[in-house]
């Protein structure tokens, strides 16, 4: 499942990734996997463009981006050194897509799963409360394509995904839709875990169904209800997993 990302999600197009971008995604890959530590310095410009076969400009460009990202901090007379964890972009869409290359950081998945509990279930009760004819169509769309989806974990994912999307956007409120990237990236990274074989994926269509009936029926309080329920239900597979993985 490491081929998808949030940008397939997505569906947007666009241009083709540059060169700065691919190095930056390469680098910022190594960071968040731990093979560059926070406070660390990296390899010179001239020793960069050597590694990646690119000039010094593409180099310079791909800092650029991972300094916006949080990730680098530049000095002259001192050198392009890894920024303390706290100060990464962690929210950006494209480090959470860095993550899923890395190794499963235990912590980083839990913290994840609080954040999502923490407020999708609002963004649940607000939809049921909010949504348009076409926005519960749309989730409406996403549960059925869950349900239809028998073989493919990464189709399944991203049907997944689009349903959490959609009722984030249907809550009409800028700040939840900027969260998608998160929710996106937490799904993957739990199902990667928690639903190797496909057909455990049906375990958890029943609350997805539940939660679009609630909304549809614009019952707010049993649509939040009802996500705690889905939520906590997929806290308690990530867990089992986690300490499975833990013990080995």
């Amino acid at each position: 499942m490491g081929g998808i990302g949030f940008y397939d999600l997505k569906q947007a197009p666009g241009p083709a990734p540059s060169l700065a971008t691919d190095m930056a995604r390469d680098l910022g890959r190594r960071i968040l996997g731990g093979g560059y530590e926070p406070g660390r310095l990296v390899e010179d410009e001239g020793a960069l463009a050597l590694r990646y076969h690119v000039s010094r400009s593409v180099v310079r460009d791909a800092v650029k981006i991972l300094v916006g990202k949080g990730l680098l901090e530049v000095r002259r007379g001192v050198g392009t050194r890894v920024r303390p964890r706290g100060s990464w972009g962690l929210l950006d869409d494209d480090v959470l897509d860095w993550y899923q290359s890395a190794a499963p950081d235990r912590g980083f998945l839990r913290q994840l799963m609080e954040a999502r509990r923490m407020f999708e279930p609002k963004a649940a009760r607000w939809a049921a409360e909010r949504a348009s004819d076409a926005e519960k169509s749309g989730i409406e769309t996403a549960v059925k394509r869950m349900e239809e989806e028998r073989g493919s974990v990464e189709d399944f994912v991203l049907a997944d995904a689009s349903f959490h999307g959609a009722i984030l956007r249907a809550a009409q409120n800028e700040f939840l839709i900027a969260m998608e990237g998160m929710i996106y990236s937490a799904l993957l990274s739990s199902i990667r875990l928690t639903n190797k074989d496909p057909r455990e994926n049906e375990a958890s269509i029943p609350f997805h169904r539940r939660v679009y009936e609630a909304i549809a029926t614009g019952d707010g309080p049993l649509a939040e209800a009802v996500m705690e329920q889905l939520l906590s239900d997929a806290n308690e597979r990530l867990e089992r997993e986690l300490e499975m993985g833990a013990s080995q």
